[in-house]
């Protein structure tokens, strides 16, 4: 019965698949596609004895009431139909689609017989019985309900699919993160404890607070604030090592810090900047964090310097960089955009996307 419904885990319950109907938006894709959908019939009929223009308006002005008449319901029914499996929701939009275009049928009917010209509806037939216009009406619509249903499901489990990558390219980029860096700070911590004993538990302390934001996997946004802070504990454990060798300029002023991100989109871009730029160098460097906040726009920009042309590039592993592009457009879309390369003598990131305001909890 149910083309859409035929691959579906009928034990899953998730949001459901079909997207918001209460937005602005989708009320202007949803007369597009009616409006589509009334020139295909009409030019489709295969009696010439009716005006195209009056039977497209008769058909224009029948599917218009269908297609918002379903879009308001399905919007009315949103928080029902997100807790139900997605067998039972597509059952549901599909026993609703024939019941609305019933229901209209009739009416449409009934105006047909006020000697308005006998309204023809989806069909074009007008020695058609009443009951089999509105059963033809039906009929049409639940297969066409079956196929929009079927692409919204595809459509979701693709990006869904999409979401789970990104998430294990994330777990990949933890991992990289770990030994990497772990080693490093360790053998730092070991030496300053009987120097500065007080310095290097300090370090502990950072050591601690930076792995337990950077591998956390219970948020997969985190509000801006929160990421430069991880990005500047990042520093301060890299400047232990590195000592006057790193200059980190931060002109970040003007961001807003509520602003949401998804998580580790900083700190990786400074991590590089460090490795790629700053290590290589004898005598060090400074890379740059710049922040600026124009129109809506969140613009963010890291800047490190090339190594020298004596010494030895070292080869870059993208991952960091694919890994973070991915989700920016998973989160904001085509909005999003990533750019890096080298100008110059330096070699420079640059993440733009929109303001999100994180939501404020604890308020009424």
């Amino acid at each position: 019965m149910v083309a859409a419904a035929k691959s579906i885990d009928t034990g899953r319950a998730s949001q459901f698949y079909l997207p918001n109907c209460c937005t602005s938006r989708a009320v202007l894709v949803t007369i597009l596609i009616v409006e589509l959908t009334a020139l295909v019939i009409t030019l489709g009929r295969s009696s010439s004895g009716i005006d195209f223009w009056t039977d497209l308006a008769r058909t224009s002005f029948f599917l218009l009431w269908v297609g918002l008449a379903g879009a308001g319901t399905l919007c009315a029914l949103r928080s029902y139909l997100n807790a139900q499996t997605v067998s039972r929701g597509s059952g549901f939009v599909l026993a609703l689609s024939g019941t609305l275009v019933a229901i209209i049928s009739i009416v449409a009917l009934w105006v047909g017989s006020l000697d308005m010209g006998g309204y023809t509806g989806l069909n074009g037939d007008q020695s058609a019985t009443p009951w089999s216009f509105v059963a033809r009406n039906v009929v049409i619509a639940i297969i066409v309900t079956a196929l929009a249903l079927r692409y919204f499901y595809v459509t979701h489990e693709w990006r869904h699919n999409v979401e789970l990558q990104a998430q294990a390219r994330v777990h990949a980029l933890q991992a990289r993160i770990r030994p990497h860096f772990l080693f490093n700070s360790m053998n730092t911590i070991a030496a300053l404890t009987r120097s500065n004993p007080l310095r290097a538990e300090t370090a502990v302390q950072d050591l601690a607070d930076l792995f337990r934001a950077t591998l956390s996997e219970k948020r997969n946004t985190i509000a801006l604030s929160e990421e430069i802070e991880v990005a500047r504990t990042y520093q301060r454990m890299e400047s232990l090592r590195l000592g006057e060798r790193l200059v980190v300029e931060w002109q970040i002023d003007a961001l807003p810090q509520r602003a949401i991100v998804p998580g580790l989109v900083l700190q990786p871009l400074l991590e590089n900047a460090i490795y790629h730029g700053i290590e290589p160098r004898p005598d060090g460097g400074k890379i740059k964090v710049l922040g600026e906040f124009n129109k809506g726009m969140i613009t963010l920009i890291v800047r490190n310097p090339l190594p020298a042309d004596n010494l030895t590039v070292r080869e870059g592993n993208r991952l960091a960089l694919a890994n973070i592009r991915e989700r920016l457009e998973l989160m904001y879309g085509e909005h999003a955009t990533v750019k890096s390369g080298r100008f110059d003598d330096e070699y420079i990131v640059t993440l733009r996307f929109p303001f999100k305001e994180a939501p404020q909890t604890g308020r009424h």
